[in-house]
């Protein structure tokens, strides 16, 4: 199985900013996730 590039903490810090209505291009740009991942959020 493929290991996650990013740690449970930082996986939860994000979802946690999404929850408190940050726009999510803004948070995927932040965390250096990429925008086609972020679509389904």
């Amino acid at each position: 199985m493929k290991t996650s590039r990013f740690s449970d903490s930082q996986i939860i810090a994000a979802l946690k900013q999404a929850e408190g209505r940050s726009p999510v291009a803004e948070l995927c740009r932040r965390h250096g996730v990429s925008s086609a991942r972020c679509e389904p959020l």
